[in-house]
């Protein structure tokens, strides 16, 4: 059989289609776009993307995304954050979701991920460890367990919970204005406002 497309573009296709939610038709929609864009449009696409990798990382106490350069996220340096209540979230697009409520000033822990053993996700590659060293370091006193309203963020919490131990804090988790199964990243603000400041102790 004759091949139907150009083989660059069927790679394009490929690789479109490798994204999260992208079915088949999608990705030939996003590649013929392109094609049909001017040339500087994919140019600059694919620069951003090569640089991804280089442009970005993870600050090494929070593990909040930054850019390249920078040593320690602004949300952690910032003199108007309180370091002694830290938010626990399961990724850094989390922090995206909460700091656009505008009502929390403390700081974050991002744990990397959430237990699941489906997906061969354990305690040990999450940032636990690093995170029990900050609660000692910043003498933090609010622990807020920010871990989505599902089995994997509440297995992750009470992980959490049993890791703390003794330590004298207080230990509070997200309201259930949070529906189960939502990600905090597609969380509406209100909702995450509420959920905010109703957070309960654990």
């Amino acid at each position: 059989m004759k091949r139907v497309i150009p083989q660059p573009l069927a790679n394009l296709i490929e690789a479109i289609g490798q994204l999260p939610g992208v079915g088949p038709r999608t990705a030939e929609r996003y590649a013929y776009w392109l094609l049909r864009a001017d040339p500087s449009r994919s140019t600059l696409l694919a620069k951003t993307i090569k640089d991804l990798h280089t442009s970005v990382s993870y600050c090494p106490k929070t593990f909040a995304l930054i850019e390249a350069g920078q040593k320690i996220s602004p949300l952690y340096t910032d003199p108007k954050r309180d370091k002694q209540v830290v938010a626990v979230v399961a990724d850094p697009f989390d922090i995206v979701a909460l700091e656009k409520t505008g009502t929390f000033f403390g700081t974050y822990h991002v744990l990397g991920g959430l237990v699941s053993p489906i997906e061969g996700i354990g305690p040990d590659q999450l940032r636990i460890k690093e995170l029990l060293v900050r609660l000692d370091e910043d003498k933090v006193k609010e622990l807020i367990l920010a871990t989505n309203a599902s089995v994997e963020g509440e297995s992750t919490a009470l992980l959490i919970t049993q890791e703390v131990g003794k330590r004298k804090l207080k230990i509070t988790r997200l309201a259930r204005g949070l529906p189960v199964g939502l990600d905090l990243e597609y969380a509406d603000q209100i909702t995450l406002t509420r959920a905010l400041e109703g957070r309960q102790i654990v």
